[in-house]
């Protein structure tokens, strides 16, 4: 009997060893946060677009060469991160007269700042979508930034893409986007309204 007895509690602790390291491990998978995918931009099938206010009217532009980078998962959103490169000199206003004056050194500068940069290591879920928090750089001036956005997932051809869409306003007299006679806001407003409709690859 004392063996019997001895045998079976022995079987028993093996058991509930085994329950629980089987449990364990669940549990461990189970909060093990979700691997990020990595998107690149699909420049012919993406837009980066402007509004803005002159002499009382308004005017859109775009810019026709720029690079995103989202590390992306809904379900993992503290890895998620966001990058923006924008080359300053694709401006497109419809206008090259006006198109030379933004690049001039009075407005965007262009010589000496070729490029914008939004870099977001947090991006946070809201009521209508998402919001991304970075720093925005524009003519070698930063400032906090906050971008909100919406994105969705498909699947195309077997790939898997993702479609990011989304507007913002940029105040371009925070930035130094209005030297001189371009200080004054009667005749070319402070207020940028941004737009923007990406596809993205995944990588």
């Amino acid at each position: 009997m004392t063996v019997r007895s001895s045998a079976e509690a022995t079987r028993v602790v093996a058991i509930t060893v085994l329950t629980a390291a089987l449990l364990l491990g669940s549990t461990a998978r189970a909060a093990e946060p979700a691997a990020v995918t990595h998107y690149v931009l699909d420049p012919a099938k993406s837009s980066l677009e402007f509004n803005f206010l002159q002499a009382g009217a308004q005017n859109k532009g775009r810019f026709t060469r720029f690079q995103v980078v989202l590390d992306f998962a809904a379900e993992n959103l503290a890895a998620s991160r966001l990058d923006v490169t924008v080359d300053i000199n694709s401006v497109d206003t419809g206008d090259q007269e006006r198109d030379d004056t933004l690049r001039g050194a009075e407005l965007f500068a262009v010589t000496k700042f070729a490029q914008a940069h939004f870099a977001a290591s947090q991006i946070n879920r809201t009521a209508s979508g998402y919001e991304a928090v970075g720093k925005l750089t524009i003519r070698g001036m930063t400032h906090d930034a906050r971008v909100p956005f919406a994105f969705r997932t498909a699947t195309e051809n077997g790939a898997a893409v993702g479609y990011m869409t989304g507007k913002t306003s940029v105040r371009r007299l925070d930035y130094g986007v209005g030297q001189g006679d371009w200080k004054a806001t009667d005749q070319l407003g402070n207020e940028v309204g941004v737009s923007f409709a990406l596809r993205l690859t995944a990588h």
